[in-house]
């Protein structure tokens, strides 16, 4: 006689409301904001979306806060299911884990958005230093499309799958990369003027994280 055997099956709702809830920042962005959308959807190949749009105010608009609060929770899930397709549910998979990654990120983002703008401050370039925020945000706030396909993926059709999570990581770096060039073409001019804050922020708020969680990861 066979004996009954109790099986846990992990529940995605969780994870569905969190993507449900992304979708509608997204929604929100592109029916409130349609031309504004238009330009920021050809963002990696026609940077017009940074050029119009940087601004004043242009980091508290309704648009890019949207955006941002899409960008942060897919960023947040991604991170979560990533580490589930390489470190596996028994070093990973517990749902608390998901709330601490989304208030580290949240922490790190506003922490690294402040210093900067303070930095802006201090060595009197606050308008280059919104300007950076705002570019590089943007382009962060765009591979978030494609991070939240990968998340789709990863909760729905390929669980665990470690190409989909390499994938992602890759197409976020490649964004990332472009955004990067992209802002230092469009603010060489400024960049160049104000050289010692930039080499100061780029080692201390771009490179010197990375050292930090790689140092952590390894521990």
């Amino acid at each position: 006689m066979m004996e009954a055997i109790d099986r846990y099956i992990a529940s995605n709702d969780w994870i569905t409301g969190i993507l449900l809830l992304a979708l509608v920042c997204l929604v929100f962005s592109r029916g409130m904001f349609f031309n504004k959308f238009e330009n920021f959807i050809i963002l990696p190949f026609n940077n017009k979306y940074v050029v119009l749009y940087n601004k004043k105010g242009r980091l508290v608009s309704g648009f890019h806060i949207a955006l941002s609060i899409f960008q942060v929770l897919n960023l947040a899930l991604f991170i979560y299911l990533g580490g589930l397709a390489f470190a596996g549910e028994g070093r990973w998979g517990t749902l608390f884990l998901f709330p601490v990654i989304l208030g580290g990120l949240l922490a790190f983002t506003f922490l690294k958005i402040g210093i900067q703008l303070l930095g802006g401050y201090i060595f009197s370039s606050e308008k280059l230093a919104a300007s950076m925020v705002f570019s590089k945000l943007s382009y962060l706030n765009y591979s978030a499309l494609l991070i939240f396909t990968a998340n789709l993926l990863l909760t729905y059709l390929l669980p665990g799958s470690r190409v989909v999570a390499g994938v992602g990581v890759f197409l976020l770096l490649a964004i990332n990369a472009i955004g990067w060039i992209t802002v230092l073409k469009i603010h060489q001019k400024e960049i160049a003027s104000h050289f010692f804050y930039f080499i100061l922020y780029l080692c201390a708020l771009e490179i010197a994280p990375f050292l930090i969680i790689s140092v952590a990861l390894k521990a």
